[in-house]
């Protein structure tokens, strides 16, 4: 059995824990808050699910020695990222974007001992993470246990967290303006949590779904799965936040989606980078902010650059405006309903989000009720 098989099958008794009785409380209240903590703490809570499969896999090998440079270590972060964050992502749990070890406070080259000086931020977490390894390190088979309770903690979180998105009950008169409006709404609301800057990316995912299915320059093209919005640009594998392979599986179109930032010359050597990797026809960068006035004429000089030297074009839009022109050209009812899915199955995006678009969906079903009414009055 290997690591993510291992994964799977703990995971899989993680709904019910009543057969695990004898484990001092104290440690429960550890496991419970990394628990509690794993949506906020993905790094930590990625590295403790990591350690403890492979010492149920391997109960010789001492865990607290994560990297193999250590003496009688193993690499964490190598299973991480090959194993353990890709089942994660698979099974819809918190997750980092490639792995918890991309965490500077637990990349420390030291073992996870209990006076480990790795500065994690929430000091609660970091007394938890600590003497749960410890635990386990002094008590191999205890292993699959701590694990079962930790998923079955972050099992119940996320039955919370699951919002059930509304339908639309009158789609008839649905215009663009009203739809437009309340994605505004839905993107620039004050939430005071992460996770905000995934919706212009789900609402322009959503709009890609359409034109694959109804607009003729995308025929026979397939749309690549969404990925984490938290990695980086320099760390992110992928051209962008959305692509778009041709029939050759070769990446036809990529869209980077700026949320709240101004669009700089750095972003578009960026572009420029993952251009000459992957090669698209076209590269979006969709912004909610302006060009940087000071540097738009050694971006516009870039732009020509990679037009001249790879027949790729940089273009450069807001992102209303861009949502606003392809709501034109593709059926409003789908992408509502294609939005709202996406909005209900995100493991990013926190519950009070959900809320606010179904919040949203209602607004927009009684404007359109009312509309229909007067129509048919008419």
């Amino acid at each position: 059995m290997n690591h993510k098989q291992k994964l799977k099958s703990i995971y899989n008794l993680s709904s019910s824990i009543n057969d695990i009785k004898d484990i001092p409380s104290e440690y429960r209240n550890y496991i419970l808050k990394i628990g509690e903590e794993a949506y906020k703490q993905k790094g930590v809570y990625t590295v403790i699910v990591t350690l403890l499969i492979h010492k149920s896999l391997f109960p010789e090998q001492d865990i607290r020695k994560h990297q193999s440079s250590m003496e009688g270590g193993f690499s964490g972060r190598t299973i991480d990222s090959q194993f353990i964050t890709p089942t994660l992502k698979e099974l819809g749990l918190p997750s980092m974007a490639e792995s918890g070890w991309l965490t500077r406070s637990l990349e420390q080259p030291y073992p996870y001992n209990l006076d480990y000086q790795g500065k994690i931020s929430n000091k609660a977490v970091k007394e938890a993470f600590l003497n749960i390894i410890d635990y386990v390190q002094r008590i191999p088979d205890k292993a699959d246990d701590v694990l079962r309770l930790i998923f079955n903690k972050v099992i119940e979180i996320e039955s919370q967290r699951h919002v059930n998105i509304t339908k639309l009950v009158n789609p008839e008169t649905i215009d663009i303006l009203t739809i437009v409006s309340c994605l505004e709404d839905h993107f620039y609301t004050k939430y005071g949590v992460r996770g905000g800057s995934k919706l212009p990316v789900l609402a322009i995912y959503a709009m890609y779904k359409s034109l694959l299915d109804e607009v003729k320059r995308y025929e026979k093209c397939v749309l690549g799965s969404l990925g984490s919005h938290t990695a980086s640009d320099f760390t992110s594998k992928s051209s962008g936040d959305i692509e778009v392979f041709d029939e050759s599986g070769k990446v036809f179109e990529s869209v980077e989606v700026k949320h709240n930032r101004e669009i700089d010359i750095t972003i578009v050597r960026i572009a420029y980078e993952k251009i000459k990797n992957f090669n698209p026809k076209r590269y979006y960068i969709l912004s909610d902010n302006n060009i940087k006035s000071s540097e738009i004429g050694e971006i516009k000089k870039m732009i020509n650059q990679i037009n001249e030297e790879h027949g790729c074009q940089v273009i450069i839009n807001g992102i209303i405006p861009t949502i606003k022109y392809y709501l034109r050209l593709i059926s409003l009812e789908t992408f509502i309903n294609d939005y709202s899915n996406l909005v209900t199955i995100d493991t990013e995006l926190q519950s009070i989000h959900k809320d606010k678009w179904n919040e949203l969906i209602k607004k927009l079903d009684v404007t359109n009720s009312t509309t229909l009414k007067k129509t048919r009055e008419n």
